[in-house]
């Protein structure tokens, strides 16, 4: 499910802008992009999402300004100068040109970014509460999404079992026409008076039975049933037993299209197929 959060704090002299983003997805996907000075609080921030965001593609950023405007930038002094002296020495003795020396220490891993102090616990307090509202944020996001996403599902299940409902008065007309068939077609081979009436009502029992959908359109309310209840459970994740109720209601529906030899139960059956479709779209945005 897509959902945006933001939240922004202040500590000492620092303004501090957490923004996450979320995608659906199977899995749990955290992706971090946080100042140097706070990644010795990876593991900490990444288990502070993956506790209150639930599975699904999430990108955090954090992004901190000073009190100017201006955003901190965090040098590695030492290091820089070590390397600037061991390459320095390196290309006066091979007397090589010096003028990309600079851009080249600056691209060098570690040069820019923390030099391995640790996080204030008074500042990652403050930075967790950001972090925190900001996944309050999310989840609200995500709330009013999926109400939109429940009353869309809502009204494509009660299509199913709306359409379902038509195909009731079909089915004995399609008795009928089979039975009238069949007579017709095994007097033309035996002749009238040669007809077993007794074998021609089992022949036409048999296949009545092959053609009867009670079962199946039963099964499908059930399933439908079952859908919206799970819809409107509470509970946080509900995504993948939507999808297994999805395949169960295909299955009804394959059936009832297998035994319809009728072209208006055939059409009803392509409704119910299309909805369907629309609804295992829609349960790929549901976690």
């Amino acid at each position: 499910m897509t959902g945006f959060g933001r939240s922004t704090g202040s500590f000492s002299e620092k303004t501090i802008v957490v923004e996450l983003r979320s995608l659906n997805s199977k899995i749990t996907d955290v992706k971090l992009r946080i100042p140097g000075e706070y990644r010795d609080k990876e593991s900490e921030i990444r288990k502070l999402i993956t506790d209150h965001a639930e599975r699904g593609k999430i990108d955090l950023l954090i992004d901190i300004q000073n009190a100017d405007g201006i955003a901190p930038v965090s040098l590695n002094e030492a290091l820089f100068r070590g390397y600037h002296a061991a390459l320095s020495k390196l290309a006066d003795e091979l007397s090589l040109d010096k003028s990309e020396m600079l851009a080249a220490i600056m691209r060098i891993p570690s040069v820019m970014g923390s030099q391995g102090n640790e996080t204030d616990e008074e500042e990652w307090g403050c930075l967790k509460n950001i972090i925190s509202n900001a996944l309050e944020n999310l989840r609200e996001f995500r709330k009013h999404e999926g109400k939109m996403l429940e009353q869309d599902l809502r009204m494509r299940v009660n299509l199913i079992t709306e359409t379902l409902e038509k195909i009731t008065p079909y089915e004995q007309e399609r008795f009928q026409r089979m039975r009238e068939r069949m007579r017709n077609n095994m007097e033309e081979v035996f002749g009238r008076e040669n007809l077993d009436t007794n074998r021609f009502e089992q022949e036409v029992l048999y296949y009545l039975e092959k053609m009867d959908m009670s079962e199946e359109k039963s099964r499908l309310t059930q399933h439908c049933n079952f859908f919206i209840e799970q819809v409107a459970d509470s509970k946080l994740s509900s995504g993948r037993s939507l999808g297994f109720i999805t395949q169960e209601m295909g299955r009804e529906i394959n059936t009832l299209g297998a035994k319809a030899y009728d072209a208006d139960i055939q059409r009803f059956v392509v409704q119910m197929k299309d909805e369907l479709e629309k609804i295992k779209e829609q349960i790929a945005n549901v976690l």
